[in-house]
């Protein structure tokens, strides 16, 4: 009595339809979970960001134009060394920084830290705090206007300041790459800027 049993080739059909059946979804289900991953890294990317931009906006909004007399001859007690008065805004540190006085009259400066990559401010020329989080590499930080002398008191146009962000998260790449954001926004000053 022969007893009858798989062949060498039939079990290896056997395991190639199992394995093909078996390794579609499972390549469909790592595939969602890095897109799910990729979407909520993107999240918290944004979330982190919303909270620095729209602090460093509040800011620049508020701020005061310098208008001590004083400034004109003696720049050493001013917060706007460069510009004097009449002037909005300054631009520090190579473009990477600007300088105002901010709503309760102390001289502020929000700036990139290319040290660390991290935005800080500092008010009047005390120690910097960071705006960003730890969990942030900021990329390029950017200040702009329309016109060169926007900032000015020679016009009757609204100080208005743009900013550029690229900002990458940092830390182990469990995912693939990890997000980055680039985000631009206008802010005018608030009060109304008219001449002196």
């Amino acid at each position: 009595m022969a007893t009858k049993g798989y062949t060498l080739i039939e079990i290896m059909v056997a395991v190639g339809i199992f394995t093909t059946v078996i390794a579609a979804p499972t390549g469909f289900f790592v595939s969602s979970l890095k897109g799910q991953q990729r979407a909520l890294n993107s999240q918290i990317l944004v979330d982190n960001v919303s909270y620095s931009l729209e602090y460093i906006s509040r800011a620049l909004r508020m701020a005061k134009k310098e208008l001590d007399l004083t400034c004109k001859t003696d720049l050493s007690n001013c917060c706007l060394k460069n510009n004097g008065v009449g002037f909005n805004y300054e631009l520090t540190r190579e473009g990477k920084g600007i300088r105002f006085i901010n709503y309760q009259d102390a001289c502020q400066e929000i700036f990139l830290d290319t040290a660390d990559s991290q935005l800080k401010e500092t008010k009047n020329d005390g120690s910097p705090v960071v705006l960003t989080s730890k969990k942030l590499q900021v990329l390029s930080f950017k200040i702009g206007t329309t016109t060169p002398d926007i900032w000015s008191q020679d016009d009757d146009k609204q100080a208005r300041v743009t900013l550029f962000l690229e900002i990458q998260a940092k830390g182990p790449e469990a995912f693939g790459s990890q997000p980055k954001i680039q985000i631009q926004t206008t802010v005018s000053q608030r009060n109304l800027d008219v001449q002196y």
